[in-house]
Formats: structure tokens, C-alpha cells, sequence
């Protein structure tokens, strides 16, 4: 069982040098590429990959346009990772709040793109808690509290509060001494409340409801 990958990018250059990195993994395949992000969608439809490798700034369609018109259409949609040159970006902002799992950089080192990879085709997210913090900080006005809807109990705020940090499922039980199947299942209640997929989205709406602050 092998995780296929789209790689979208203007750059003829960052998608020969990603596909070399990706078909280099025994678990990974690219499955196609793709030069403007107009030809994601009948890409996704032919070869469902699983992990689209989204650059967020394309002449045409750009990769925020991609992913928000590729999750608000999918029935079952990829996942998508950002690829940027800057990481506080308002591009990336943009990328996150349209629905992206996570952003990676241009200059990352081979191995830090396979991670990345299989972290996000795990479904989990690719969390840089300096990095959305600062982002929010420089771009991210209130947007709406959802939080209030959602009516968390005191442990799941608890346990999004921790989510904010980028710990993990097993650092989360470490530190509330409980056991990692309740924090999966307080995780998923959390997505569930908020209606959002995965964690980045969970965070995202942490900031915009001003449940967390980007000073904090």
C-alpha cells in the first residue's frame, strides 16, 4: 500500500525535485503534476491521491483558490500541504483558513518533506505553533466565535488549549495523567463540535474565536 501524492507547482524545477524526493520512499508515489492549480480538481478526480503538495502562490489559479474550491467540492478530498518559500506569509494564512492540513517550506531538507508527507496521509497535522502563531498575530483578526456554539466541555477546551501547543495525542495524556484513547476521544469530540477535519482547522478556529491569543 503505497500513499499517491499531486504535486501542484508553477515551477518546473521545485516539482522535479519533489517528485525525485517522494518516488524515492518505497511508501510514497507521485501520482501526477500539475502546473496551476485550475488542474487540481480533474487531477484529484482521475488519480485520488491522497496528499496534495499545494504551492500557495501560482499565476491563475492559486493554490488558496485550489484548496478552498477542492474541499468545498470532494466529497472525500485529499489532503492538502501548503509548499511556501516564506512561512509568515499572508498566503499561508490564507491556505490554512481555506482548509490546508499544515504548510512546509521550499528550502526543507528531504527528509523533513517525507515526514511531512506521511504525517498529514495519517490524517493527522502538520502543526508549527511559533509559526501559526505568528501568522495570526500579523493577519488574523477575530473571526466569529465558534467556540461558543460548539459548547466544549471544561476538558475538551482543556484539552484544544493543549492542541494550540502542537503536542501530540500521547504528550496531551502525559500531561493531563490520563489515557491516550480519552484524548483521542476528546480530539475527535472537539473536531466534531467545531465541525472542522483535523487539527489545523481546530487551532485556527482556537484563534480566530480569541479562545487563544497570538501573544500568548
Amino acid at each position: 500500500m503505497t500513499t499517491g501524492v499531486l504535486i501542484v507547482d508553477d515551477d518546473e524545477l521545485i516539482r522535479i525535485g519533489l517528485r525525485a524526493i517522494i518516488d524515492a520512499q518505497p511508501d510514497l508515489t507521485v501520482l501526477a503534476e500539475a502546473a496551476d492549480g485550475a488542474e487540481v480538481p480533474p487531477l484529484v478526480a482521475r488519480h485520488r491521491p491522497a496528499v496534495v503538495l499545494m504551492d500557495v502562490r501560482m499565476p491563475g489559479i492559486d493554490g488558496i483558490q485550489a484548496t478552498r474550491h477542492l474541499l468545498a467540492t470532494s466529497a472525500n478530498p485529499p489532503r492538502v500541504l501548503v509548499v511556501t518559500t516564506f512561512a509568515n506569509d499572508e498566503y499561508v494564512y490564507e491556505a490554512l483558513r481555506a482548509g490546508a492540513s499544515g504548510f512546509l517550506l521550499k528550502r526543507a531538507r528531504p527528509a523533513e518533506v517525507v515526514e511531512a508527507v506521511r504525517v498529514v496521509a495519517a490524517g493527522e497535522s502538520l502543526l508549527f505553533p511559533a509559526a501559526i502563531r505568528q501568522l495570526f498575530g500579523a493577519y488574523g483578526p477575530p473571526g466569529g466565535d465558534r467556540l461558543a456554539a460548539a459548547r466544549l466541555t471544561e476538558r475538551e477546551a482543556e484539552v484544544l488549549r493543549l492542541m494550540t501547543t502542537g503536542r501530540s495525542n500521547p504528550e496531551i495524556a502525559a500531561h493531563l495523567v490520563v489515557g491516550v484513547e480519552t484524548v483521542k476521544t476528546h480530539v475527535g469530540n472537539v473536531l466534531a463540535k467545531l465541525g472542522v477535519r483535523d487539527r489545523t482547522q481546530a487551532v485556527i478556529a482556537a484563534y480566530e474565536s480569541g479562545f487563544v491569543v497570538p501573544t500568548g
